[in-house]
């Protein structure tokens, strides 16, 4: 006889609007204790100083994390010029200063640096596995933490305003796998001024954006409203907003019953996909698998629990 889940069988994403403070772990928390939800998890993490878009999956959507982490991230970011951070943050300690400022002009002139596909080595105080320990726990033990550069992706770096000699406000656009942390840490060194994050607001992940994001303040008043279920209802978005980059199939029911049994389908004719690829089925509207797709064949790779 199989143990009952625990909780309710909520499906579909909550983009939240991450508060100062809280880490990403305490967020998912959150939200899975006010949704009473059996399962939860979350696309991308973010840092306590950070805030903004933290997609959270609850249920069926937990099955496409991976698409919304794998989407490309936009960011909001300040830059304090003069002092480099052992966490390059403001939460830090100063390992080392400087005097010099840089003017706008000078900023400009190193962003082409930062773009395109570089070889970026991580903050020593993140979430990357040394040995199976966390770089932040080793570093908190006062180890020395030694990671190796990786590669990663900038689509956009700007800068937007300059309040002062001694701030920098940027935007970017980047892929997975990007510290916006180490690119402050990364430009100062550049510009012979160091420099750390300040402030740090994540705006969209893949198709999540910070428009349709909702605070964690706007969840509790709808959990505690008179129809809460309701009223929380209202905040879940499709699990297929994670799967936007992908080709979706529409499928008859009994090619959906099949599917769902873990069985490949040949569709032909005119409705036959001529494509191959990575692609979702649906059935009547409703999610049915993630597939791979070969010439008019569709071979399910993850079901979801569906009802027709």
């Amino acid at each position: 006889m199989s143990r009952r889940k625990k909780g309710n069988p909520i499906n579909g994403w909550i983009i939240l609007d991450k508060p100062i403070g809280m880490t990403s772990t305490q967020a998912v928390g959150k939200v899975r204790w006010l949704y009473q939800a059996q399962k939860a998890g979350h696309a991308g993490t973010l840092d306590p100083l950070a805030t903004g878009v933290l997609p959270i999956a609850l249920g069926e959507a937990t099955k496409t994390v991976p698409y919304a982490v794998d989407g490309v991230k936009a960011y909001e970011f300040t830059v304090r010029w003069g002092a480099e951070t052992d966490t390059d943050d403001a939460e830090g300690r100063v390992v080392e200063s400087s005097d010099r400022r840089p003017i706008p002009s000078e900023i400009e002139a190193i962003l082409h640096d930062f773009h395109g596909e570089i070889l970026q080595t991580p903050p020593q105080y993140s979430a990357i596995k040394i040995q199976g320990e966390r770089a932040y726990d080793l570093a908190r033990s006062g180890e020395v933490v030694k990671l190796e550069p990786r590669p990663v992706v900038i689509d956009r770096l700007d800068l937007v305003a300059m309040p002062d000699a001694e701030t920098s406000v940027f935007e970017a656009e980047c892929g997975r796998g990007t510290y916006v942390r180490a690119l402050a840490r990364d430009m100062g060194r550049r510009l012979g001024c160091l420099g750390h994050v300040t402030q740090l607001r994540r705006t969209r992940v893949a198709a999540f954006s910070a428009d349709n994001a909702v605070t964690v303040a706007a969840l509790e008043a709808a959990h505690d409203a008179e129809d809460g279920g309701a009223a929380l209802a209202g905040y879940l978005q499709p699990i297929e907003l994670a799967l936007s980059d992908l080709i979706e199939i529409s499928v008859t029911p009994q090619d959906a019953a099949r599917l769902a049994r873990g069985q490949s389908v040949l569709m032909r004719g005119r409705d036959a996909p001529i494509t191959s690829g990575e692609a979702f089925a649906v059935c009547k509207g409703t999610l049915i698998a993630l597939c791979d797709m070969d010439k008019g064949e569709i071979v399910p790779v993850r079901v979801f629990s569906y009802r027709l």
